[in-house]
């Protein structure tokens, strides 16, 4: 009978611990781990993770301004925190603590993309995925990581408006099918041309001329953006026709 009672009560413990598994909230796991916060004078390569994500916070109007990814927590890296903070609703100290680093994290996906977009919005449209470009397909996934993030602020500046990519990286092969540059950006994935609801082509110019892109063409019914100048592709200067 003991042995009964003791077998029953195991058996209710394991459905309740079952049952609690069930009902909590999935936990989701991120690529990045802050150990850290970060102010004025940080370095390291935590510091280059900060740099990445607020680097479309760059300026507060239209400038020629980009944050440097160069893992130095310098005057321009605080002020890139300072507008990502006040836009998220934070303490806008330009310092990067638990809170902002969990903000941080939350525009990050788990698998290493952002909140708002995929890898795949961002493939070459001839199948070939992120590769055959003009560098090697894992240096093509982080600079299309880095544009993702400028996108991400983009994006909240344009009032979480939804953002279409009609192109992002593209191959040698399919670069040269479309007829693009030669030495087009999309082709090293530092490129993307957008389209934004509810957003005229001008308009979507005028707010990516804060994002830090070096890069700005406005079409008829999309805009290019690009960060052409932060890279050694050949195109380190500012396009802002």
């Amino acid at each position: 009978m003991v042995k009964r009672i003791i077998g029953r009560r195991k058996i209710i413990w394991i459905g309740v611990l079952l049952l609690i598994i069930v009902i909590l909230p999935r936990v989701e796991t991120f690529a990045y781990n802050w150990t850290r916060t970060m102010s004025r004078g940080s370095r390291g390569n935590d510091v280059k993770e900060v740099q990445v994500r607020v680097a479309g916070w760059a300026s507060d109007g239209a400038s020629k301004k980009n944050v440097k990814v160069d893992g130095v927590y310098g005057e321009e890296t605080r002020a890139a925190v300072i507008r990502f903070q006040k836009a998220y609703g934070l303490a806008a100290d330009g310092i990067v603590g638990p809170a902002t680093q969990a903000k941080l994290n939350q525009l990050e996906d788990k698998d290493g993309s952002t909140k708002n977009f995929d890898w795949n919005e961002f493939y070459s449209n001839d199948g070939s995925s992120f590769s055959a470009g003009k560098v090697n397909s894992a240096q093509v996934k982080e600079n299309v990581r880095r544009t993702m993030y400028k996108l991400e602020a983009l994006r909240k500046k344009a009032g979480n408006r939804p953002i279409y990519i009609t192109s992002g990286f593209r191959s040698v092969k399919h670069n040269n099918q479309v007829k693009g540059a030669s030495n087009s950006m999309h082709t090293y994935g530092v490129a993307a041309d957008i389209k934004v609801s509810g957003k005229t082509p001008y308009q979507v110019q005028q707010i990516a001329k804060t994002c830090g892109f070096s890069g700005i063409i406005r079409y008829n019914s999309f805009v290019h953006v690009d960060s052409r100048q932060e890279y050694p592709y050949g195109s380190t200067f500012w396009y802002w026709p």
